[in-house]
């Protein structure tokens, strides 16, 4: 008998949602989520989701990810501010709704707006973040799109009480954060590369991507580390030679062998993929009918599970500093393999990013969500929806794995990868996403208490009280 109801508990912390709330008036329309052009942001917290990503991705060369954007944030600290925020809308909503254990700050307020709440939330922790760097302009347009959607709220007790949750809760999300690695500015020198030879990257002209990530305080995991992979394969072994050999053909700009199909698939996934994948959730949500709840629950776990993945990736880039495809190619000689040959014209499709090249982000990252989309839904079985802009198209999976795989395939076919650093990166995303989703955003009663100690308190924040993050 102990042991059936043992499992029944089990099986109801397992439990992720049920029938849809009631619905949500439509927003008003704003810079960044027009009704006409965001359907899906028809909820508080779509909408304030939707305007997280305007402020945090940028526009890109020509717009290309979007002109309503007014951020400047690559994929590797896009999702972790992205993650910061919507761990904000997640409290939030659960000090209205309930039955989940808060993030952050332990709040109950059942007769207060969802909406003053959520967007007081999602605006104050994004204009209090300094290391967002938003420019005046860009923070007045964050501004004026708060103030318009709060003046369609009617005035009342409701919305006074929503907007003091939203303010509580920015302010527990915002000290939680302090001092979290993001403030620093460090230079390569400071991340002490090795000695140039063959197998280390040397960055390329322009700017360098993601030295500050290795120090960031992870949102779930206990370090950076606590994943890292054993590291890429030796130059010296037939499985590097055979990635080798696999990208210098399929991945060159030129290659005679990569199918026009394929070049498609390829620039597919150089969209900025925070924009991708929220844009994506956010539709999820509408086509399944998920509440608010629901849907502040799905997006925080995707979110800080994709954020903590980009740490964990980059603590690993900076650690192994290994050299990218365009580098190893024309240098091929110098690699002690002799199953590789050099290549001095070699050049990939896409324009490689300014950073090592294990492993894989874009796996580490795409990954990590769909392990916590797995998560809340019980099964992969989840059709999903996503678009490029780059390519103007649109893809439909019927399993969210398959995702996975055409991101891993895609980095080798643009040639910014070694076959083996996909598959890393999504071994490492694994692990983070199952991590987030077994420790955070649980049920109220199933979370795992021994990992932060005592729960919050009303009211405290854990950064103020016994379950603090280290």
């Amino acid at each position: 008998m102990k042991s059936r109801l043992a499992l029944l508990a089990v099986l109801l912390c397992a439990a992720t949602f049920v029938d849809a709330g009631p619905a949500v008036a439509a927003p008003p329309q704003t810079q960044c989520a027009p009704a006409a052009n965001y359907p899906a942001a028809t909820t508080p917290v779509a909408f304030w989701s939707t305007e997280a990503r305007c402020a945090i991705i940028p526009a890109g060369p020509g717009g290309i990810f979007g002109s309503e954007n007014f951020g400047n944030k690559f994929p590797g600290e896009a999702a972790v501010f992205m993650g910061i925020v919507h761990v904000a809308i997640y409290d939030a909503t659960v000090a209205i709704e309930g039955g989940y254990e808060p993030y952050a700050i332990a709040l109950s307020a059942p007769d207060a707006s969802p909406e003053a709440a959520i967007a007081t939330a999602a605006h104050d922790t994004l204009v209090g973040l300094p290391t967002l760097g938003l420019s005046s302009t860009q923070q007045a347009s964050l501004d004026g799109d708060y103030v318009a959607y709060m003046s369609a709220i009617a005035d009342g007790p409701a919305k006074d009480n929503g907007i003091e949750v939203g303010r509580k809760v920015a302010a527990g999300v915002l000290a939680l954060r302090a001092n979290d690695g993001l403030e620093r500015d460090p230079s390569l020198a400071d991340l002490n590369p090795p000695p140039q030879g063959p197998g280390v990257w040397q960055p390329g002209a322009g700017t360098v991507l993601g030295l500050r990530l290795p120090g960031v305080r992870p949102l779930a995991l206990r370090s950076a580390s606590q994943f890292r992979p054993d590291g890429p394969n030796f130059l010296s072994s037939e499985e590097y030679a055979q990635d080798f050999n696999q990208v210098k053909d399929v991945g060159r700009i030129d290659s005679a062998t990569r199918t026009a199909e394929q070049t498609i698939d390829a620039r597919f996934w150089t969209d900025h993929d925070l924009r991708q994948w929220n844009d994506g959730m956010l539709h999820l949500a509408a086509d399944r009918g998920l509440d608010l709840m629901q849907t502040a629950r799905m997006l925080a776990m995707a979110h800080v599970a994709g954020g903590d993945a980009m740490i964990a990736c980059f603590d690993a880039k900076y650690h192994y500093w290994f050299w990218r495809p365009y580098q190893a190619i024309p240098l091929a000689e110098t690699d002690a393999n002799a199953d590789t040959v050099a290549d001095p014209s070699w050049r990939p499709l896409g324009v490689t990013p300014n950073f090592p090249e294990y492993p894989s982000a874009h796996a580490c990252h795409s990954t990590a969500v769909v392990e916590a989309l797995d998560a809340f839904f019980g099964t992969d079985k989840v059709p999903f929806t996503l678009d490029s802009r780059v390519t103007q198209t649109t893809r439909q999976y019927e399993r969210l794995r398959d995702i996975v795989k055409d991101v891993d395939w895609a980095r080798v076919l643009v040639g910014f990868h070694f076959r083996d650093s996909d598959l890393q990166g999504t071994a490492l995303g694994r692990k983070v996403g199952r991590y987030v989703a077994d420790h955070d955003f649980q049920p109220v009663g199933c979370s795992p208490v021994s990992r932060h100690g005592r729960r919050p308190k009303e009211g405290a924040s854990r950064s103020h009280s016994v379950v603090k993050r280290s």
